[in-house]
């Protein structure tokens, strides 16, 4: 239900906001830009999301399929059986369940997105199978899908070319800050997820393996800071996430064909669900991706800045921070429309400048909750998400505030 009443919000709200701005301000085009922005909207969906993923879906999902005859799904399952055993306690160990997540977290902290999102319906699907409720999310889905939601991503490669593109003096200079940033979310959507299935973090597993990332990603980050120039950094990330996507797909079929398996037919018959899990997915899409038209074009946005930046006023706060929050309230409703926002940030006042950076910390420290939720529940049928989307958006919260707390250590 909680889905339904945000839905149908954003086109109530969208259009008290409309109404008012034609009431009291006289923007006679208000309406037409919406209804033109629903219209775009579901042409978006289709040709430009639905239809070029149903082409790396077919990919992916064959790959996928040899990867399970070869056994390396099940060996990736087996290694961190440990730590998902008590994140993802109703999850039986050694299930390819297992295998698909590591493959869809691996592929995002990467930032390889055309692979993360094969990898991760894969993965619903695959707790599909163990959900007794078809219609309703799972405990295990919703942990997987708010840790995908927090956006947990290694090297944000997008964002520091567009940087490059805008003529920033240091394009990779928010690299550290949106690792913290996404860290941030990532840990803050275990943690209220955890809670809600009452899963023992102090366990010392968890604590183990929570704690081993912290400090591989920290002596990362030291690393590339101290030992390597930035545009080594950008050169050795580009070249090592691709070599490593290579490497997985000929370790797949090199295992496949160890095993004896017809490495052709088997990619031909995992092949064949990309097209039919596009198709399905469509509806969703449209029906998500035309709801956050409506209250992006309607100027809701601009009306919350306006007021964040009115009450941090009186309470004597800070307000230079607000002009990149446009960047961060838009990023759980649409990839692309935060994208274009953090864009308009570094041309409106500088890549360089405070803003600017900070947009850029903002795009890389959480994901699209809204479009995740309709996308990978939308994939397997699940018309009830619970709580995942009220968990998602705590994620994003604290990507948000870690974000601004991060861009005034680093650059304030």
């Amino acid at each position: 239900m909680a889905l339904n009443y945000i839905w149908s919000g954003f086109f109530l709200v969208g259009f008290i906001a409309a109404f008012a701005q034609w009431l009291f301000l006289g923007d006679t085009e208000i309406f037409k830009k919406m209804i033109d922005g629903t219209f775009d909207s579901a042409k978006l969906a289709v040709m430009d999301i639905a239809l070029p993923l149903a082409g790396v879906m077919t990919l992916w999902l064959g790959l996928m399929n040899v990867g399970e005859k070869a056994g390396a799904v099940g060996f990736l399952a087996r290694i961190i059986s440990p730590f998902f055993s008590r994140i993802f306690p109703e999850v039986p160990r050694d299930h390819p369940a297992t295998g698909h997540m590591v493959m869809n977290f691996s592929a995002n902290l990467l930032g390889l997105d055309n692979a993360a999102t094969p990898f991760g319906l894969k993965a619903m699907e695959s707790l599909q199978t163990l959900n007794p409720n078809k219609e309703e999310a799972s405990n295990p889905q919703i942990m997987f899908l708010v840790l995908h939601t927090s956006g947990l991503t290694l090297i944000p490669l997008a964002i520091m070319a567009q940087r490059a593109i805008l003529g920033a003096k240091d394009p990779s200079d928010i690299f550290i800050p949106c690792m913290i940033g996404t860290f941030i979310s990532a840990l803050a959507g275990i943690i209220a997820v955890s809670i809600r299935q009452r899963i023992n973090l102090f366990d010392r597993v968890v604590i183990g393996w929570l704690g081993g990332i912290t400090t591989a990603i920290g002596l990362l980050v030291w690393y590339m800071t101290n030992f390597l120039t930035k545009p080594e950094i950008e050169l050795g990330s580009r070249v090592a996430s691709n070599l490593i996507l290579l490497l997985i797909i000929v370790s797949f079929i090199g295992g496949a064909l160890r095993k004896k398996v017809n490495v052709y037919e088997t990619f031909i018959e995992g092949a064949k669900g990309g097209i039919q899990t596009s198709i399905t997915i469509i509806p969703y899409l449209v029906g998500m991706l035309v709801a956050i038209s409506v209250i992006r074009n309607s100027g809701v946005l601009g009306f919350i800045v306006s007021g964040f930046d009115w009450v941090l006023h009186q309470l004597g706060l800070p307000t230079d921070f607000t002009p990149a929050l446009p960047t961060a309230l838009m990023k759980p409703l649409s990839g692309s429309g935060s994208r274009a926002m953090m864009i308009d940030a570094m041309k409106t006042y500088g890549p360089d400048s405070f803003v600017g950076r900070l947009a850029c910390i903002f795009q890389g420290s959480t994901d699209t909750t809204f479009y995740i939720v309709a996308l990978y529940f939308g994939s397997v049928g699940i018309k009830r998400a619970r709580y995942a989307i009220s968990a998602g958006l705590i994620a994003d919260f604290a990507g948000i505030v870690g974000a601004i707390g991060v861009a005034y250590l680093f650059f304030g």
